[in-house]
């Protein structure tokens, strides 16, 4: 069974290949498509996930058949750096493994500063790696509410300080977009500390008519007035361009693979 695995659909636009080592979380997030993906009740996805079984061998079984040269994220279903009953053993593991092959690797983590005790990891990649954190809101108050169990705004931005500081290339995911105004004053706040490499940006999907909230087009507006100057390397997703189709992007702004790690 190939565990490493290329991804459709939306998850695409995040990576050519993912992997997956828990199967649930201990975040809680509100508005976490994992349960309705995976055909499972909320309080069965929810917890203190283990590893899956055998992930290791059967990620080696994998990395032995073929040469990975596009990143491989960490992960879409689950936090490889949320309350793990291993206490986060088998994430390290992992990446260890990859890089014994060197595979090129993104992770993407609310785990704030959990993710901290793999940076000697890290930095053996090399220029493989990217790892970044999903921002959502400045207001502890709001990220607590959505966000219940996962790091507070505060810890990850200090975190993905950390990492760049620490000469790790970082990206920050603004998917979901709750309230543009909040992720504003996240980009904001990241452009200030110089702690981002990369930003994805989109929305709120599959979310209680999420379209209806908010004016997308001016938070793509917003966002471009902010990065291009700051001449950063940004992807907007399809779900936040399709719904502003008169704002003039760069190719580089929706080319999903222009910015991804490479061997």
């Amino acid at each position: 069974m190939s565990v490493i695995y290329k991804p459709t659909g939306m998850a695409r636009e995040y990576s050519p290949y993912a992997l997956n080592i828990y199967i649930g979380c201990s975040h809680r997030c509100k508005y976490c498509y994992a349960p309705g993906t995976l055909q499972r009740r909320a309080d069965c996805y929810f917890g203190t996930p283990s590893p899956r079984k055998n992930i290791l061998r059967l990620a080696e079984a994998d990395l032995q058949k073929t040469v990975y040269r596009e990143q491989i994220l960490l992960s879409f279903v689950g936090d490889v750096y949320c309350d793990s009953a291993d206490g986060g053993a088998t994430t390290r593991a992992m990446l260890e493994l990859l890089n014994t092959y060197n595979a090129p690797v993104a992770v993407l983590s609310k785990g704030g500063s959990k993710m901290l005790r793999d940076l000697d990891v890290f930095k053996a990649f090399g220029n493989r790696i990217a790892v970044g954190t999903t921002l959502t809101f400045m207001d502890e108050r709001k990220s607590a509410e959505w966000e219940p169990f996962a790091s507070s705004p505060e810890e990850r931005l200090q975190t993905l300080k950390t990492l760049h500081d620490a000469g790790i290339k970082t990206f920050a995911s603004f998917e979901p977009t709750i309230e543009p105004s909040e992720s504003i004053k996240l980009i904001e706040r990241t452009l200030s500390d110089n702690s981002v490499d990369h930003y994805k940006i989109g929305k709120i999907n599959h979310y209680r008519d999420a379209d209806k909230w908010q004016d997308w087009r001016q938070y793509l507006i917003d966002c471009v007035n902010l990065l291009r100057p700051a001449n950063k390397q940004v992807y907007y997703k399809f779900c936040l361009r399709k719904l502003a189709p008169d704002v003039e992007l760069t190719l580089q702004e929706k080319n999903p693979d222009e910015y991804i790690v490479r061997v």
